[in-house]
């Protein structure tokens, strides 16, 4: 059911609303206030997902309504209906967030089309926040350690700002956690975040792939396509393994930092962009510059701040932690039954080497939950997990 809120001094417009609405669809659950003090009333206690709201009231108007829901956070969305046709009112109203502005008496189609849209917008919206939070819950960075709490602290730092960030580590650590923290928690997380594994790219296609191309600028370019940086616009773009970026593609990296314009493979048309760069390896770049295979002044251009994240055997600590998180999110992945650890299998696993890092930790666990018996036993670990020995 879609709960609607009239909100309307009028007593027969607040009934030709209702009837309006009420056949319009069953389910639509409509209430009723006849002021703006009852009408915000009923706002702080039932949630709706639309209002309908005449603006000139006794005891307070439709605007003072929107406004003081929007300071108590209340973000469904207002349709606002007047008699008078004022401009500055309508300017006013949408500067605080309604979603429409009706004159009455309401052209029936006008209203109901506006009613449908609200919803749906509000419905999308709501999608959206389920979303980020699964997506944030996805990406959190696991941990009580020492290590890992200065993660934090950087990351809560950086994040606000525009400042570029360099991500290293070895292989397995957590780099795009730290990635995606970054841009979650930065003015731009409503924008894209576009991940691009420099490593896993040909060579000869990392240009097309970064910058887009026209229409034959190579035997399969059939048609013009938008490379990463302009689908990351107004967002974030992180490059992973950078140091695997051929040179000529870093080149136009630095330009597109530089100046913040691109140009497509083939094309002559300078490419306003406006991204954040994130970038991380698992390489050490002063080797990779002194032997020319990267370039110094891109990496003093990405390296503004300097984020290190540290391997698995650093922060044993939080292997209990880890163990724990990818056992509750396995079982619910695999659909198998959610599984305890001895203190003796957890000691054993806190004791290997990890070389894999956190990846490896993650397919042990998941190979453990599938194989090995409730509880998990040092048995079990020797018996799945020997490979780590």
């Amino acid at each position: 059911m879609k709960k609607i809120l009239i909100i309307e001094d009028e007593e027969p417009i607040r009934r030709v609303l209702v009837r309006i609405l009420s056949e319009e669809s069953e389910d639509y659950q409509i209430s009723e206030e006849e002021d703006g003090k009852l009408g915000l009333n009923r706002l702080l206690k039932e949630e709706f997902d639309l209002v309908l709201c005449d603006i000139k009231m006794p005891k307070m108007d439709g605007i003072e309504v929107l406004q003081k829901a929007r300071e108590k956070e209340i973000s469904v969305p207002f349709i606002l209906l007047t008699g008078h046709g004022n401009v500055a009112i309508a300017v006013e109203a949408m500067k605080l967030g309604a979603y429409d502005f009706i004159l009455k008496p309401p052209d029936l189609n006008r209203l109901l089309n506006a009613v449908r849209h609200a919803l749906e917008t509000k419905e999308l919206v709501t999608e959206n926040k389920i979303l980020k939070k699964k997506i944030a819950k996805k990406y959190t960075i696991i941990g009580e350690s020492k290590e890992i709490d200065e993660i934090h602290n950087l990351i809560e730092k950086v994040a606000p700002t525009e400042a570029r960030v360099l991500i290293t580590g070895g292989n397995g650590t957590g780099k795009e956690l730290v990635a995606h923290q970054l841009h979650q928690k930065s003015a731009r997380n409503s924008a894209p975040f576009v991940e691009v594994n420099c490593a896993a790219i040909p060579s000869d296609l990392i240009e097309s792939e970064l910058f887009g191309h026209v229409k034959g600028a190579f035997t399969s370019a059939v048609k013009d396509r938008a490379g990463k940086f302009e689908i990351a616009n107004g967002g974030t773009i992180f490059l992973d393994e950078v140091a695997d970026m051929s040179l000529a593609a870093q080149a136009k990296v630095l330009r597109a930092l530089q100046e913040s314009k691109i140009q497509r493979v083939g094309g002559e048309k300078d490419i306003k962009v406006d991204v954040r760069i994130i970038s991380a390896t698992n390489k050490d770049l002063s080797k990779e510059i002194a032997e020319g295979k990267f370039r110094e002044d891109l990496y003093h251009r990405l390296a503004v701040i300097l984020i290190k994240v540290p391997l698995l055997s650093e922060r044993k600590t939080d292997i209990p932690l880890l163990v724990e998180h990818f056992t509750h999110t396995l079982s619910k992945e695999q659909g198998v039954e959610e599984k305890s650890f001895s203190k003796e299998a957890v000691k054993m696993l806190m004791d290997y080497p990890w070389t894999g890092n956190i990846r490896e930790l993650r397919n042990v666990v998941e190979r453990l939950m599938i194989l090995g018996e409730n509880p998990i036993t040092e048995n079990d670990i020797k018996q799945f997990a020997s490979k780590q020995n």
